[in-house]
């Protein structure tokens, strides 16, 4: 029982959030780059769910920063 617990604690995907919150005009936060959607979904999805916003936000964050490049 206690190898499943440490289990579940490896296995938890921490919030990406870095406290700079700040909503651009689609709703994407330029601190994390999650949607408002996801932010406000984000303590009742799955373990699964989780690393897939993460995806997201990660490819959008590389969007923005190529958009604002010179």
């Amino acid at each position: 029982m206690i190898y499943t617990d440490l289990m579940n604690d490896v296995e938890k995907v921490k919030s990406p959030c870095v406290r700079q919150c700040c909503l651009d005009e689609q709703d994407i936060c330029l601190g994390c780059s999650r949607s408002l959607q996801e932010i406000l979904d984000w303590t009742v999805i799955t373990e699964e769910e989780r690393r897939a916003v993460l995806v997201q936000a990660k490819i959008r964050k590389k969007q923005r920063n190529q958009m604002f490049r010179p």
